[in-house]
């Protein structure tokens, strides 16, 4: 790492872990500023750091970025958007109102490449080296780095060793054991899976993968080829699903959504739960005994492929301060110390390796769920993945209460075809 943010980035841990420590509501006293005459001096801009992020990054960020203003003499704002934080910046940007540094998803890459509003980011060879493959990957679009990422997620399967000692080997046997459960009365749903009435791609992912089901052709460097929809061919998963559903074995159900289904699990109603880190935290405080492994394949099927997710800092390309944004995106937040900071404000698993062997260390739930992830594959950065979400939703659900597979498949087909060629 560049010298500028080792001396910061200790003093940055200690202020954020003074702020989240339990039972102290005293802000703790901000640490001088660390030496770094080695490094050159930062071009300040306009002396204004603008920073856009959703509430839970907000949160996440406040303990340090003072510290950074302070080292830098300049003024750090951190706004909280709430709502459409994409939508909202994509119009801000083209006003010239918008944020120096924005913070979200890595799949929004490619829509915010489109719009000529994110900037590649400098991360030197050594930085990437750094970082989870999986994570370079997910920010990498067009042979150009364009975030750095902090945070890596994906579901596993989340299971309550009380009612289900090990871990099943496939679907099959775990479709099996969720329904001797439930004929003992132990439960009252074979599995907690988020569907809802509109279907959720997200979730049923890995058992749509595992039954031979895709989005998109490849391209001959592997990534997604947008000219290539392949929702209609892929009514053999679609079958799978249904087989699951209503007028199968009932374990895949609308009623259970992102609403419920971490509930359910966490008072004991089903034995297995497909969800992500951000659950972990009520099925602790519901005191249930868990353990968390990769969302299983079916027998003889390809295996159960998870959606990786990247948490990522953006450098807006029309920001006010874009030298100060490349120096607090390059060199502060690619700390190990700060990405620890960070987690401990938000509990994910950090993207840095070394702040995740930290993190595995303190909570052995985060190494679990990347071990979970390692079939896993990036959530698709390219515009047209927008054009994904809602036709596949549709047929999800459609072939969930008893649809026909490949009637439901060529729809979504269509849907997402039109969708992209307007």
């Amino acid at each position: 790492m560049r010298k500028r943010a080792a001396g910061l980035s200790a003093a940055l841990l200690g202020i954020a872990l003074g702020l989240t420590a339990c039972g102290s509501d005293q802000p703790a006293a901000a640490p001088a500023p660390a030496e770094s005459a080695s490094a050159p001096a930062v071009d300040k801009g306009n002396g204004k750091l603008v920073i856009w992020a959703d509430p839970v990054r907000t949160a996440a960020l406040k303990p340090f970025t003072e510290q950074f203003g302070t080292e830098n003499g300049v003024t750090v704002e951190i706004k909280e958007i709430a709502e459409e934080l994409q939508n909202q910046f994509l119009t801000a940007s083209q006003q010239g109102s918008g944020p120096d540094v924005l913070i979200a998803a890595h799949d929004w890459i490619g829509n915010l490449v489109q719009n000529g509003s994110i900037d590649p980011v400098q991360l030197t060879a050594e930085q990437k080296s750094a970082f989870q493959e999986i994570a370079i990957k997910a920010v990498t679009f067009g042979g150009q780095t364009y975030g750095a990422p902090y945070a890596v997620e994906n579901l596993g399967l989340i299971r309550n060793t009380a009612l289900a000692p090990e871990a099943p080997a496939s679907v099959e046997a775990l479709i099996e054991s969720g329904q001797a459960l439930k004929k003992a009365g132990k439960v009252s749903e074979i599995l907690c899976v988020p569907v809802g009435q509109e279907g959720d791609a997200y979730h049923i992912y890995p058992f749509y993968s595992s039954a031979g089901g895709s989005l998109f052709g490849t391209t001959a460097s592997g990534d997604p080829d947008p000219t290539k929809i392949t929702v209609g061919d892929s009514a053999p998963a679609f079958t799978k699903l249904n087989e699951l559903g209503k007028k199968g074995v009932g374990a895949l159900k609308t009623s259970l959504g992102n609403d419920n289904t971490i509930a359910t699990f966490a008072s004991g109603k089903c034995a297995y739960l497909i969800s992500g880190p951000w659950a972990i935290a009520d099925v602790k405080k519901a005191g249930i005994s868990y353990d968390v492994t990769a969302v299983p394949a079916f027998d003889g099927g390809s295996p159960a492929t998870p959606f990786v997710g990247v948490q990522t800092f953006y450098v807006a390309s029309k920001g006010k301060s874009k030298a100060l944004a490349q120096e607090f995106v390059t060199n502060y937040v690619t700390n190990p110390d700060v990405a620890m900071a960070l987690y401990n404000a938000d509990p994910r698993p950090p993207a840095l390796t070394a702040a995740l062997d930290q993190a595995k260390a303190a909570n052995p739930d985060m190494g679990k769920f990347i071990e979970a992830g390692k079939t896993g594959i990036p959530m698709p950065a390219i515009p047209q993945m927008a054009a994904i979400w809602q036709p596949f939703g549709v047929a999800e659900a459609a072939v969930i209460n008893g649809g026909d597979p490949a009637k439901a498949a060529a729809a979504a087909n269509k849907a997402i075809t039109e969708a992209i060629e307007k």
